[in-house]
């Protein structure tokens, strides 16, 4: 398993800069590192030096680089989809559509990004992966992809099997899959071996993201107010789906003071102006990657209280909204809604009251 970084700021505020930077510093030390561009324009490659393909390649000792393209990747998952298709259908229909037909849909290019960005770190050929996705909110809705497909199927999976009609269709179910699948089909729909592989490895993906060993983003700002205050929200946004901010980088930026304030607790790095191929005093001046960073828990669980504290850093209290309409507690803030993974011993409880205090929402339950 890889280390994974990627990288939230403002536009113009020099996160590719700082993702090719932290590349390098780690490749520096020893680590095999894998750079992951969304950057389809040729920005990046003149950033780099060299022009990045779609398959990994060698940009220096210890360093390769990688541009994702959704046309690509679609095709490659669109013929997996069909070998899947025709191992476990008798009759697959698939096969007639081709994935240089697709047309790559909005959402897409997120859902493909993270899936290549799992295959990469599942081949175990990469000690880290620095990726240089959007660096704003769609990036964050990608990092989102596990823990909403995680959400959407434990929900409908209890709402269909409580249902009139998944009791309707029960004595149907088992004949006609045995019709349409090669392999036949027993027991329950949710329990097949393929419903489990997936949601296995959206279990891990969850998991992934919200361990701050794995999985970490570091906010990249300037002295400029507006950058100030998109890195805040970004951050914020991040807590809210479990992703950890191991940090700030700032650039270009003589009043430091200002910024530490603003983004208390998390460590502040000051980087110095860079130049077209001078990387060496940028590598230099960035934190340690390798070491895990001592900054706040998105979610803390204390089951003697029967309290949740999430650490939503840049909202308020009247910027969030909570919601109790199924098993779990839903907590909406900064356009986005992250519903409450609870133990067995808060699960179904009642919330009894909600308190905004130094940056944490605390949830009681009854």
């Amino acid at each position: 398993m890889a280390l994974i970084l990627t990288f939230l700021g403002k536009g113009g505020v020099g996160c590719s800069v700082s993702a090719i930077a932290a590349a390098k510093q780690l490749a520096a030390q020893g680590q095999r590192v894998l750079l992951v561009t969304q950057e389809t324009a040729p920005g990046f490659s003149l950033l780099i030096g060299t022009a990045v393909g779609p398959e990994p390649q060698p940009l220096d000792s210890n360093l390769w680089g990688v541009q994702l393209k959704s046309t690509v990747l679609l095709e490659q998952n669109w013929e997996m989809v069909k070998r899947l298709e025709a191992q476990y259908l008798r009759d697959p229909f698939f096969k007639a559509v081709y994935g240089q037909e697709l047309s790559v849909l909005p959402g897409m290019d997120e859902a493909l990004a993270l899936n290549a960005i799992r295959e990469y770190d599942g081949s175990g050929e990469y000690d880290v992966i620095v990726h240089d996705g959007s660096h704003d909110r769609t990036s964050l809705r990608m990092w989102a992809i596990p823990e909403g497909i995680d959400w959407y199927f434990r929900r409908f999976k209890k709402v269909f099997q409580e249902s009139q009609i998944a009791q309707a269709l029960s004595p149907f179910v088992q004949p006609v899959a045995n019709v349409v699948l090669s392999g036949g089909f027993s027991g329950d729909l949710f329990d097949q071996p393929q419903v489990k592989e997936s949601t296995g490895i959206v279990a891990q993906g969850k998991a992934a993201v919200k361990e701050v060993s794995r999985v970490r983003a570091y906010v990249v700002t300037t002295g400029d107010e507006v950058a100030i205050a998109t890195g805040r929200y970004l951050w914020g946004a991040a807590q809210q789906i479990g992703l950890s901010v191991g940090g700030v980088l700032v650039n270009r930026c003589e009043a430091i003071a200002a910024v530490t304030d603003a983004f208390d607790p998390l460590p502040v790095s000051s980087l110095p102006p860079w130049s077209a191929g001078e990387w060496q005093p940028l590598m230099a001046a960035l934190p340690d990657f390798q070491t895990v960073p001592d900054v706040p828990s998105a979610v803390t669980i204390d089951l003697e209280t029967a309290s949740v504290s999430l650490f939503l850093p840049s909202f308020d209290k009247k910027q969030i909204q909570l919601t109790q309409y199924g098993p779990e507690v839903t907590v909406e803030a900064g356009d986005q809604r992250h519903n409450l993974s609870l133990p067995p011993a808060l699960q179904g409880r009642a919330v009894t009251g909600a308190k905004f205090q130094s940056g944490y929402l605390i949830i009681s339950f009854a």
